[in-house]
């Protein structure tokens, strides 16, 4: 079952940490053919931007941390080959459809919106994680499953910790539980 796109004039979603010290901020739009989503994480000090096909599909991950031009640059063709900025391929990444930002429940919506599952259903997949400390990237796995239409749960395959996920009528995360809460939506 999949969910609606947002739409193309645009969305900006916020969210709190659960304790309300730091906040996150994207803006998802439409651009040549494509969404792209532009966050800027408050305590981490980093703003990413990921451009994505019309399918809501990877193509391009860059993160800024203290430079105009990104600290990180990422690529993939879509079926799970990945390379840098310079077109060095990463073949530890083959196999990584998404990325996932610790820092951000905005990376969880990728998986959740691609995956297209049904209630009760789960898909394990690997996952591009990226530290924004050390700027390494590495594989990992992660198991999604949709419990009904607005709840999943992410489980870390490698240590079994479980992140239940509220995700509103377009599929985007709108809480991570003991983590990240939405604030009101604003167009």
């Amino acid at each position: 079952m999949s969910y609606p796109d947002v739409a193309t004039s645009g969305q900006l979603v916020q969210w709190r940490s659960w304790d309300q010290a730091f906040t996150n901020d994207v803006t998802i739009r439409w651009e040549n053919h494509g969404w792209v989503a532009q966050g800027v994480v408050s305590r981490e000090r980093v703003e990413f931007v990921i451009r994505m096909n019309a399918a809501w599909k990877m193509s391009q991950f860059l993160l800024f941390r203290d430079l105009p031009e990104p600290d990180l640059w990422l690529g993939t063709d879509g079926s799970g080959r990945w390379g840098e900025i310079n077109g060095a391929h990463r073949p530890e990444l083959d196999g990584c459809l998404d990325v996932e930002l610790a820092c951000t429940p905005f990376t969880a919506t990728l998986p959740i919106r691609r995956l297209g599952l049904s209630d009760g259903f789960a898909a394990e997949i690997l996952v591009a994680v990226v530290d924004v400390d050390t700027l390494q990237v590495t594989p990992q796995r992660r198991e999604y499953t949709r419990l009904t239409v607005d709840a999943w749960t992410c489980r870390d395959c490698q240590t079994g910790e479980v992140a239940e996920l509220a995700v509103d009528e377009f599929g985007l995360v709108r809480d991570v539980a003991g983590r990240w809460r939405r604030l009101d939506q604003v167009q």
